[in-house]
């Protein structure tokens, strides 16, 4: 059975423009790696204000998702590439707040 996952990550205001520019061209590679570690229906969506990033993923098992997606060589470069856009200054992959599922409506 696949679960939804829900998390929030946190940019630096003063950089939202550019990293939401980054994402207009994701390496094919990293494209890649996502879906061999089961991630789907995959979207991020940006606050501006104040770079409030909310994620959220389909995957048979997240926390599993997560552990390949760590094991993967171009992950690490992407999340080094991306580290400087957060406001915590780390790898937005060790960022992640996963937020508790109570309610869907299918």
């Amino acid at each position: 059975m696949a679960e939804r996952a829900c998390f929030l990550m946190h940019l630096r205001p003063e950089l939202v423009d550019e990293y939401l520019a980054a994402h207009e061209h994701v390496w094919p590679e990293m494209l890649e790696a996502l879906s061999r570690a089961g991630w789907r229906d995959y979207s991020l969506f940006v606050r501006r204000g104040d770079g409030l990033v909310v994620g959220y993923c389909v995957a048979d098992d997240f926390d599993a998702a997560v552990a390949a997606m760590d094991r993967e060589d171009v992950n690490g470069r992407w999340q080094a590439t991306m580290a400087r856009f957060f406001a915590s200054g780390e790898h937005p992959d060790r960022a992640m707040e996963r937020l508790e599922e109570y309610f869907h409506l299918a």
